[in-house]
């Protein structure tokens, strides 16, 4: 079978040519027994190579140390190999000769051939001069040949030709590759050209939004739609784009332990202006924070203290929604150093990992930013036209309690010009009246409180952000609209006994029986006397329906508007906690950090013959090669293309969150509630959207608490290190 190459190359290396010599780091990862993939990571010249005192082997374990442990498993971080201006030995014919036991032999000028084994050292350094690789001196040629002749060494070399309009000088030519101790010379080469991803900047990634999401298909699927489905996914491509994330960082260490001793002084006073502003403000946030820390606490003893009277028990169940909320911004304000701590730098080594976390380490925060501004937005208008909020809900409330007055005395008539029961009417419209008279005569007594009220509320959105007075204001709703959920569910409770009497006696004269135990209608010989019995309670039941009617659906309309304005106010809590507000940010300024799969930009194939740059052709002479089994024609296919992301659109940033916001939603609510009203049966006064986990109360020391939110400060600042301050690790 044919080998196979794809080399991936960083643009930046094709910007400016490079030396006449430089070697390639990066990984070799092997996808299958013939193909392979280079990763190329960053190149660096032999004169830097041999300034650093430590050796080549100690470099590379630490920075493969410092890279995921899934990369790690898949791929070591090593030499790849060198990228020459020119191949040295080039006047030379190549010919190689590969026999079954592994042993090579080579020759110089097409004609001398070895006859004994005492000179094989000699051999194998002729050898390794013709092949085209570049000799250096030192522990470099003695790593290089370790390299080409156990594992895999690389050969390329400067090609002039670029990519017009696209920023790219000159694209690399494959020259030959020492594979397992042999010399592989011809191969279907890939090379594809990415641009090293950048924190901040962008990355690549596989996986697309929505490739979890299973969908039921509407339509038979084709059978190769399904063959398609079948195949095994590219498990090797996930380690080769994890590699090209993890370039810039592998950069960046190997430099910084290539040059450990090198300082940037014309900095020094900048960076230590900078450290000690960080330091100051590191300082004035945890100090605030603690004082912060020690009123909450404060709080909670008092609060704990009481828990055990009657009153807090009373008061947790009556303001249930704001309670909770409460404890969400509370716990929000308590973890944020927690939720700011710096991670471990082995998973920041990849952009698409750093990128991840900190999108997951800046969602609270943006939330809660978001949310108090909007609270100091609406509650500042609150205080300033808190008279005028008060005159408005006064006003809205005697109305709508006219309203009402004047619906029941409707009732109690001839609604519409039905005939209803007088008897019953009167007792259900006095019952209703009253009871609305009472809460009125209450609501007096507390509509001079409504001021304090309408200025706590706008207190709390300053101080604790909108979503908490909004989870107040439902509960306020519950209480200032307790006579209307009274006297529903007194009706309810009427209409609903009410029917189920009446299917009793239909199924009674049908000759029918309900089985509790197996949920069905079964056969039932039912005796004279109760059929008698049974006709005289279904007529008055059934001419009394009418009026239970009319008063149930009056009724069910005043509550259904209530329970549909808590609702939008909960959907809208339940938003704002759940929106990503860094996301659609940093999407509107930088949509490459939000990638969704990769394509390939195809800009050149053609099929030729190997040349050596002086126009030698690279040949075999051995008729057992199986390369040349494989390829008879001795061509070999070059392609070239460049590698671009796909990108998330803000709704497909936005909607799985709101898709999880809604997952506790129950598909039949809307069934069961309509099935409620139909029947007289109790009706879901919430949604049940989801809203933040809350967190176990932090309790710790005060000076511990300040320690941790100055190093959580500092962790989120800059690390100044000024020959590699262009990485910032967050």
């Amino acid at each position: 079978m044919r080998r196979q190459c794809r080399i991936w190359w960083p643009k930046q290396l094709s910007l400016t040519e490079l030396s006449s010599c430089s070697f390639l780091f990066g990984w070799f990862v092997s996808c299958a027994p013939n193909s392979f993939d280079l990763v190329v990571a960053f190149a660096c010249d032999e004169a830097a190579l041999c300034r650093c005192q430590s050796s080549l082997k100690e470099i590379l374990s630490e920075t493969n140390g410092s890279m995921s442990a899934y990369l790690q498993d898949k791929s070591m971080f090593s030499l790849l190999g060198q990228c020459a201006a020119y191949p040295s030995g080039n006047d030379q014919l190549l010919k190689i000769k590969t026999e079954d036991d592994g042993q090579r032999k080579s020759c110089n000028h097409g004609t001398a051939r070895a006859q004994n084994m005492q000179g094989s050292t000699s051999r194998e350094r002729n050898e390794q001069r013709s092949c085209g690789c570049h000799e250096v001196n030192g522990s470099l040629e003695m790593h290089r040949r370790t390299a080409a002749e156990s594992n895999h060494w690389i050969q390329m070399i400067c090609d002039s030709h670029g990519i017009h309009g696209r920023n790219i000088n000159w694209i690399p030519k494959f020259h030959h590759i020492h594979w397992n101790g042999k010399i592989v010379s011809q191969c279907d080469v890939h090379v594809v050209i990415y641009d090293a991803p950048r924190y901040g900047t962008h990355h690549f990634s596989v996986r697309s939004w929505n490739s979890s999401k299973q969908l039921r298909p509407l339509i038979k699927k084709p059978k190769w739609v399904t063959e398609l489905q079948q195949k095994q996914p590219l498990n090797y491509l996930d380690a080769v784009i994890l590699a090209t994330n993890s370039a810039t960082a592998s950069k960046i260490i190997f430099e910084r332990r290539l040059d450990s001793k090198r300082f940037c002084s014309k900095f020094s006073l900048i960076c230590m202006f900078i450290t000690l502003v960080c330091q100051l403000l590191a300082v004035s946030v945890a100090s605030l924070s603690t004082v912060l820390y020690i009123l909450l606490q404060f709080l909670h003893s008092l609060l704990s203290f009481g828990s055990q009277r009657w009153i807090y028990t009373i008061l947790a169940r009556v303001f249930k929604t704001a309670w909770i909320n409460i404890q969400i911004r509370c716990c929000q304000i308590l973890y944020w150093p927690v939720f700011l701590q710096n991670n471990d730098f082995r998973s920041q080594s990849c952009v698409e990992y750093a990128e991840k976390a900190a999108l997951h380490k800046h969602s609270m925060w943006s939330s809660l930013v978001v949310d108090i501004l909007l609270g100091n937005l609406i509650g500042s208008t609150l205080l300033v036209h808190a008279e005028s909020v008060c005159l408005c809900i006064m006003n809205f409330a005697n109305d709508s309690t006219n309203e009402l007055r004047s619906g029941c005395v409707w009732l109690v008539g001839v609604p519409a010009g039905f005939k209803l029961h007088t008897e019953l009417a009167e007792v259900l419209g006095m019952i209703s009246l009253n009871a609305i008279q009472i809460w009125s005569t209450l609501w007096i007594i507390v509509g001079s409180l409504s001021i304090y009220l309408v200025k706590g509320l706008a207190i709390l959105g300053i101080i604790f952000g909108i979503t908490v007075p909004a989870a107040l204001v439902i509960d306020m709703i519950a209480i200032v609209t307790l006579h209307i959920s009274t006297l529903h569910w007194m009706i309810s409770l009427v209409y609903s006994q009410q029917i189920q009497a009446l299917a009793a006696l239909w199924r009674l004269f049908r000759g029918r029986k309900w089985n509790p135990l197996r949920q069905r209608l079964d056969s039932y010989d039912y005796t004279v006397k109760q059929h008698i019995v049974g006709s005289l309670v279904f007529t008055p039941l059934l001419l009394l329906l009418p009026t239970t009617s009319v008063f149930y659906i009056f009724f069910t309309m005043n509550y259904l508007s209530i329970i549909l304005v808590c609702i939008l106010i909960e959907v809208t809590i339940s938003v704002i906690h759940a929106t990503p507000y860094i996301d659609i940010l940093l999407r509107l300024i930088r949509r490459r950090r939000f990638p969704s799969g990769i394509w390939f930009e195809i800009n050149s194939y053609h099929s030729k013959s190997f040349n050596s740059p002086n126009g030698v052709c690279l040949e075999k002479t051995s008729s057992k090669d199986s390369l040349q089994e494989d390829n008879p024609s001795g061509r070999s296919n070059v392609l070239v293309s460049i590698l671009h992301s796909n990108f998330l659109s803000i709704g497909e940033i936005v909607l799985p969150r709101y898709r999880k916001v809604f997952s506790g939603v129950s598909r039949s609510y809307f069934g069961r509630s309509a099935y409620g009203i139909l029947t007289g049966k109790r009706i879901a006064s919430t949604l049940g959207t989801k809203l933040p986990s809350t967190m176990p109360w932090m309790s710790i020391p005060f000076k511990d608490y300040w320690c941790l939110c100055r190093k959580s400060m500092l962790a989120c600042m800059p690390e100044c290190n000024c020959h590699v301050c262009e990485y910032v690790i967050h």
